[in-house]
């Protein structure tokens, strides 16, 4: 939880412009942004991946030491009316994990280095509240599933041979929430997202009592997300 904080006091800075908006009567930016019925845009951000696990027997845990990675990805938008969006963002999220499993006196066998590609698909529902002058409060959540391209799902080497291997596809459910910034040219939204992972992602050693995975009842992947979107 301690990662957590420098990421919202990071999102608060973004939040300091909206003081200004605050006027009684403001000038609008922007009036008809919303009201067509497609809206499409993009995103930058970053993230912080980690795993969640869940053990057979009490045994020490697996350490899991964290990164920040980086999101790129497009948005398309569909208006239901005032308050309710559906968007799909797809997006190309890079990612690193370092795993240290307990047991072991050689690095090369305690320590594993995750590296993941993943192209996910969100498919979202976004609640807004009314828009106040030239922002607006949003709460977005919704489903997805993502490839991962740096999978070796089908590699024939296990940990036995240094090779830590998860599955291609996960699904996973999404919430979070961010303001829409109404500028003079285009909205920005500064967002922050939770990721969490539905399915086991683990691909399990030949050997049903490896050291590795024997103790593993399921690897899930839970996340957050700092993304600024332009549309």
């Amino acid at each position: 939880m301690k990662n957590i904080f420098p990421l919202l006091a990071g999102f608060l800075l973004f939040l300091a412009p909206a003081q200004a908006q605050f006027n009684e009567k403001p000038i609008l930016n922007l009036e008809n942004e919303d009201k067509p019925f497609l809206n499409f845009g993009y995103f930058l951000g970053f993230n912080q991946y980690d795993f969640q696990f869940e053990y057979k027997d009490d045994l020490p845990d697996i350490l899991v030491d964290k990164s920040f990675g980086f999101n790129v990805g497009l948005i398309g938008e569909m208006r239901i009316n005032e308050f309710l969006d559906v968007r799909f963002e797809p997006g190309l999220h890079y990612t690193q994990r370092i795993m240290g499993f307990p047991g072991f006196t050689a690095e090369n066998d305690a320590i594993r280095e995750v590296k993941s590609t993943y192209i996910n698909f969100p498919l979202l529902l976004k609640v807004s509240a009314k828009r106040l002058g030239n922002w607006k409060p949003f709460l977005i959540g919704g489903a997805s599933s993502s490839l991962n391209l740096g999978s070796n799902q089908d590699s024939l080497d296990d940990n036995s041979s240094g090779t830590f291997r998860m599955k291609k596809i996960t699904y996973y459910y999404e919430l979070g929430f961010g303001i829409d910034f109404y500028t003079q040219y285009f909205k920005f939204a500064p967002s922050i997202r939770g990721v969490f992972a539905l399915s086991d992602e683990l691909v399990r050693d030949v050997d049903p009592d490896s050291p590795w995975t024997g103790n593993i009842d399921a690897m899930r992947t839970r996340g957050i997300f700092v993304n600024f979107t332009f549309e």
